[in-house]
């Protein structure tokens, strides 16, 4: 009777106890299918509430707004100077209300409502060929990366004022606060190297320099301890322990790593990859189609690899993690798929 009762317990006990990572039973993903957009889609965005993509389009006259209960585009919002194209990236500060959207040809930020996407205002960076765009909640601030003038712009966000000039790595690209907004890390492409800056003084504070990289995009879990960052050049997923700001991991994936996201949790991370480089000219159609790959960012191990089109380039996981969405840049398309946990 003793080993009977011994073996109910030990079995409740096993029934309530959490499930080990060797455990955990990885992601998958389900094809929903693929729409057409305008040129070039750079990133795509879902936002908040998961009901549209946003696709900043560089070859084209501002952003698509894509509905996904309708699966298709349903406006394209045309900024001031959207003739001037190279709308690069996004960002929504549902805190404000609002989604921002980089212009690199005229280093403008321009301001929309959301919901509703109607024009607010428009932003200057002060710097030259502006792309990412990331926000402190902290502390109000807007942070901007300039890829031409190698510079990041800190913004005011209430006044829109530029704060400062935030010299860098040649090329800046990806980019995060930190440390409630007193750092922020930057991505330098040209220079291969993550650089971790006081924001108050704009001096550099920590570096991880690789030679021959090229870093493009970082993600980091909510708990902003560890960051993970994409080196299109040497085909690699770092990870990094953001309190030491050193390599602890990484993975070699397929060719061109571009954008990256985490699903909620940060154990699955999703890459994107753009694949061969044209021979004649990288910014031409790929020789072949590009790759997705999903992360098991425990031991940074493959474990799931699938298709994209021509240079899959923008991705992004829903807030709910239930889809996920990526660009073919050449195609001029965008691929959904569902997230099966």
């Amino acid at each position: 009777m003793k080993a009977i009762v011994s073996a109910i317990v030990l079995t409740t006990v096993l029934a309530i106890l959490p499930c080990t990572a060797e455990e955990v039973s990885p992601v998958s993903v389900e094809k929903i299918g693929v729409y057409p957009c305008g040129r070039q889609p750079k990133q795509v965005l879902f936002s908040p509430d998961g009901r549209y993509v946003l696709l900043p389009l560089l070859e084209d006259t501002g952003f698509d707004v894509f509905s996904v209960a309708e699966k298709k585009v349903i406006r394209r919002i045309s900024p001031p100077d959207a003739d001037k194209h190279g709308f690069a990236e996004g960002l929504f500060i549902p805190q404000k209300g609002v989604f921002l959207v980089s212009q690199m040809t005229t280093g403008n930020l321009y301001e929309y409502s959301w919901p509703g996407f109607e024009y607010k205002r428009t932003i200057k960076t002060g710097g030259t060929w502006s792309k990412f765009i990331a926000w402190s909640e902290e502390r109000n601030l807007l942070a901007v990366s300039n890829w031409v003038s190698n510079d990041i712009s800190l913004l005011d966000y209430e006044t829109g004022k530029l704060i400062r000039l935030i010299a860098t790595g040649k090329a800046p690209r990806g980019m995060l606060f930190l440390d409630g907004g007193k750092s922020l890390v930057s991505l330098s492409f040209d220079s291969g190297m993550i650089e971790k800056f006081d924001v108050d003084t704009g001096k550099r504070i920590k570096l991880i320099q690789i030679a021959n990289s090229c870093m493009r995009h970082i993600v980091c879990t909510d708990d902003k301890l560890t960051a993970f960052v994409s080196d299109m050049y040497n085909r690699q997923i770092y990870k990094i322990d953001l309190k030491a700001f050193k390599i602890t991991g990484q993975c070699k994936v397929y060719r061109n790593p571009n954008t990256i996201d985490l699903l909620a949790g940060g154990r699955w991370l999703f890459v994107s990859t753009r694949g061969p480089n044209n021979p004649e000219d990288y910014t031409k159609r790929s020789p072949s189609n590009g790759k997705i790959h999903i992360i098991d960012t425990e031991d940074m191990s493959i474990i799931e690899t699938f298709e994209g089109g021509n240079q899959p380039t923008g991705l992004d996981v829903s807030d709910d993690g239930s889809l996920l969405c990526f660009s073919d840049f050449q195609d001029a398309a965008i691929e959904l798929y569902r997230i099966i946990p």
